[in-house]
């Protein structure tokens, strides 16, 4: 459970500058450390100073984070001004430089390649667009809004569970930028929630309208990262619900969780002039837990991805007819991911 706003603000900001100051005074220590650990525990290698370096770096980073946002905060007239354009801007700038940084810390540690298939950046310009993506391993909502970011040149506006404001630069930044943050188990069809907060999918909708020519807005419609058993209840769910046409449809994907008609409607609805951008990913499947990570490293990761990008006059009327248009982009997804799937085994070991 989420905590409240003050006490996120009044107890765990403190602590994460705390524990970051700490990771960092103490990095020769731990890397020392990790060092030793990874020479006399058998099978061990680099994995410990690996992880240990992903951890400092990231923790540094917060703190950093932290700071910045707390100047940006008094820049803005101690937040009154939060919402202008400009310092707008200047967030989108924090978040930018963050995601670079865990970027290249990643790409360095672990090293990862990134193939792009799809449009050039160029093919984007001056269109607003909407982004439905797959969702399955670690970072990869990292990897979309670094590539939105960094490669297209965008502002992107993302949908995201509200657990991840347990992260206290992810809670302050997001939260001074266009952004839904949805309570887990949300129900979809209420009017207003218990906390008196309007639906999630109203709030989808609410976050789509008005997007201009450098925006993005970024929405994950299967709800969760992919595993075999979310992919068997939520198979199980449409048969509860009667749906037996999506039921057999998503039984027929093997690598995705059936999509979630409400939010990608509302988002459809909403903003009718963005072109829609549909993502597959694949290379980071197979890493599912921490104990996946682990049992992984030290390895080099092939992460794939593909772009289709779909003009605005070209999406379907109509809310039957946007659903089944949905599902077939899925299976395309899941088609595609079935060809290009590095599978576990072909994996390279550095």
């Amino acid at each position: 459970m989420l905590p409240p706003y003050w006490v996120r603000r009044v107890f765990l900001i403190p602590l994460m500058l705390a524990v970051s100051l700490f990771a960092v005074v103490t990095s020769p220590v731990t890397l020392l450390l990790a060092a030793v650990a990874g020479l006399v525990i058998p099978g061990q290698g680099s994995r410990p100073v690996r992880v240990t370096v992903l951890v400092i770096g990231y923790l540094a980073a917060e703190g950093v984070a932290l700071f910045a946002l707390a100047g940006l905060w008094v820049a803005a007239g101690f937040g009154r001004r939060v919402r202008e354009p400009k310092h707008e801007r200047r967030h989108y700038v924090c978040v930018q430089t963050m995601l670079r940084w865990i970027f290249w810390m990643v790409n360095h540690v672990l090293h990862v390649r990134v193939r792009v298939e799809g449009p050039v950046p160029e093919a984007y310009r001056d269109r607003p667009l909407i982004v439905f993506s797959r969702h399955a391993g670690p970072g990869d909502s990292f990897l979309l809004v670094h590539a939105l970011m960094d490669w297209y040149d965008r502002e992107p506006r993302i949908v995201l569970k509200d657990t991840l404001q347990w992260d206290p630069a992810i809670d302050i930044v997001l939260n001074r930028l266009p952004t839904r943050f949805i309570r887990s188990g949300a129900p979809g069809r209420a009017t207003v929630d218990e906390a008196g907060r309007p639906d999630a999918e109203t709030q989808i909708g609410e976050l789509a309208r008005r997007l201009d020519h450098n925006d993005a807005l970024v929405l994950f419609p299967e709800g969760g990262n992919f595993t075999a058993r979310r992919r068997a209840r939520a198979i199980a769910r449409l048969r509860r619900r009667g749906l037996m046409a999506e039921a057999a449809k998503a039984e027929a994907m093997r690598h995705v969780l059936p999509p979630r008609p409400g939010g990608v409607l509302s988002v459809l609805e909403n903003a009718p002039e963005a072109d829609v951008v549909w993502v597959a990913h694949t290379g980071t499947d197979h890493l599912l837990t921490v104990a996946d990570v682990w049992g992984a490293l030290p390895t080099n990761l092939d992460v794939r991805m593909r772009w289709w990008q779909v003009p605005a006059g070209s999406v379907p009327e109509g809310r039957d007819e946007r659903i089944a248009w949905l599902f077939e982009w899925w299976r395309e997804i899941d088609d595609w991911i079935t060809v290009n799937r590095v599978a576990e085994g072909q994996r390279e070991v550095a």
